[in-house]
């Protein structure tokens, strides 16, 4: 079975970034066919134990749950490369809390395939020993993929952890999605236990100039297109 068949049962909703086609994955991936590559962002690896470690107890469940999703995103579209666009892990000393089983699990995702980690803000000292290579940013053809937004046509970033709030049936809904206006693009976050950031927050204004882009918000059984003017 193909990796497009596989796509196709999930999600095979389009976004187009400078004129490349990226499918958008339900699980707030990106998967670039034409050069077999998945994108991802801010993961933020064992935020439960950072957490913990400062006496706030949440469910220590969170680094497993975000590479389950990853793996199965992964399985979909079987992919030769993955980049993650930074703030892979959520501290400096991160890596060195990955559980035997998730350390395995870790090493099993990125067998037989090419596997870049970009530097984030939260982890810009990447070790060697989690596998893969290390860059400050990636360029593709047209693309750039780097970690933080600095609004430069072609760029896909991550760093803001988009979200998007609409009214539908009668009733508010807030979701994870992508923002773009078709020339650049922000990554919603894939960790777990991440939060999210308003596209209507000042700091998408600094990106984008205007609000004419439109948030491709992730639901339960498919991605929905909505001009960011009609969030809030």
């Amino acid at each position: 079975m193909t990796d497009t068949v596989l796509a196709a049962r999930h999600e095979t909703r389009l976004l187009s970034v400078a004129g490349v086609d990226f499918v958008v994955d339900l699980s707030g991936a990106f998967y670039w066919h034409d050069e077999h590559l998945l994108i991802v962002s801010d993961l933020h690896l064992e935020k439960g134990s950072s957490f913990a470690m400062r006496g706030v107890l949440l469910p220590p469940f969170d680094t497993a749950a975000t590479l389950t999703r990853l793996g199965a995103a992964i399985a979909r579209h079987n992919p030769r490369r993955v980049i993650a666009l930074g703030d892979s892990f959520h501290d400096g000393d991160a890596h060195q809390r990955l559980s035997p089983q998730d350390r395995g699990t870790l090493s099993a995702l990125q067998a037989g395939r090419d596997w870049i980690w970009i530097s984030g803000n939260h982890d810009p000292a990447l070790p060697r020993e989690i596998g893969g290579t290390v860059a400050e940013d990636v360029a593709i053809g047209p693309i750039v993929f780097r970690h933080e937004p600095t609004g430069v046509a072609g760029e896909i970033a991550g760093h803001l952890h988009p979200k998007a709030r609409v009214t539908t049936r009668g009733r508010s809904v807030e979701r994870r999605c992508f923002a773009s206006d078709g020339e650049r693009a922000i990554m919603p976050a894939f960790g777990a236990y991440t939060g999210g950031l308003s596209i209507r927050d000042a700091a998408f204004a600094a990106i984008f100039r205007t609000l004419e882009f439109t948030a491709h918000v992730l639901g339960d059984r498919r991605v929905h297109t909505i001009a960011a003017a009609r969030c809030y």
